[in-house]
C-alpha cells in the first residue's frame, strides 16, 4: 500500500525540480516553430546509439532507430485528453510539453532527427563514459526502445527521458540529472538558514492571513520538519 505521506514529498520535489528547470520550456525548446536542421551527419550515427542535445538546464536524451528515426520520451497532455493520432503525432509544443510534464503523462515516441534535436548539437554515447557502465549490444539496444514505444507514465525524478534511454542501453534504469537535483536539495534541507526562512515566511503567512488552520499548522511543521532533517 502507498504511503500518502511519501508520495505528496514525492509530488513536491517533482514540481521543485519542474520550477527549477522553467527555462527548459523556452522557445529554445522543441515547439512551437519550425525545427531547425540538424547540422550532424545521419552516417555517423548506428543504430542503437544514445543521442543527446543539451537544453537550458536539462539534456534531452533518444535512442537512435536508424532511417533518420530517433525514439524518445516526450511529455504530451494531449495524450491525456485525446486519442486521435493526428494530433498527438504533431511535433509536440512548449504548452503541450510543459501540460505534459505537471500531468504525468508521455509518450515514448519517434520523431526524426532534426525534430529531436532542434537545431542542437547532438552528442553520442556520451553517457557510457559518465556512467562508467558497459553497453548492451546496439541492436538489443534498439530492440529494447521499440518494444517501448507508446504512452507512459512521466515522472521528472523516477520516468524521465533519461531513465528511458538507460534502461534500453544498461539493463536499469538511471537519471544523474534527477539525483543531481536530490542532492542538491538535501544540501538547502540541511543548511540551517532555511529553517530560519522557513520560520520567518510561516510568520509573515500568519500575520498577513491570520491564525488559521492553514496557515499555522504548515507554519509550525515546516520549520521543525527542516531543523530534525538538518
Amino acid at each position: 500500500m502507498k504511503n500518502p505521506m511519501l508520495e505528496a514529498v514525492s509530488l513536491l520535489l517533482e514540481k521543485l525540480l519542474l520550477i527549477s528547470n522553467f527555462k527548459l520550456f523556452s522557445p529554445d525548446a522543441p515547439g512551437e516553430d519550425k525545427a531547425r536542421s540538424s547540422s550532424q551527419e545521419l552516417s555517423s550515427f548506428r543504430r542503437g546509439d544514445v543521442l543527446e542535445v543539451p537544453r537550458t538546464h536539462l539534456t534531452h536524451y533518444g535512442i537512435y532507430l536508424g532511417d533518420n528515426r530517433v525514439a524518445h520520451m516526450m511529455p504530451d497532455i494531449l495524450l491525456a485528453l485525446t486519442k486521435d493520432k493526428r494530433l498527438t503525432q504533431k511535433v509536440v509544443s512548449n504548452k503541450r510539453l510543459l501540460l505534459g510534464v505537471i500531468g504525468r503523462v508521455a509518450s515514448i515516441r519517434v520523431d526524426t532527427v532534426d525534430d529531436f534535436a532542434y537545431g542542437a548539437e547532438i552528442l553520442v554515447n556520451h553517457l557510457d563514459k559518465s556512467l562508467q557502465r558497459k553497453a548492451l549490444p546496439n541492436e538489443e539496444v534498439a530492440q529494447r526502445a521499440e518494444k517501448l514505444l507508446g504512452i507512459t507514465p512521466y515522472s521528472l525524478l523516477w520516468n524521465n527521458c533519461e531513465h528511458f534511454v538507460t534502461y534500453c542501453r544498461f539493463g536499469a534504469g538511471v537519471s544523474p540529472q534527477a539525483d543531481k537535483f536530490c542532492e542538491n536539495l538535501k544540501i538547502i534541507i540541511r543548511d540551517q538558514r532555511s529553517v530560519l526562512a522557513s520560520a520567518l515566511l510561516g510568520l509573515a503567512a500568519i500575520t498577513c492571513l491570520g491564525m488559521a488552520s492553514y496557515t499555522t499548522l504548515p507554519a509550525i511543521l515546516l520549520p521543525f520538519c527542516l531543523w530534525m532533517a538538518g
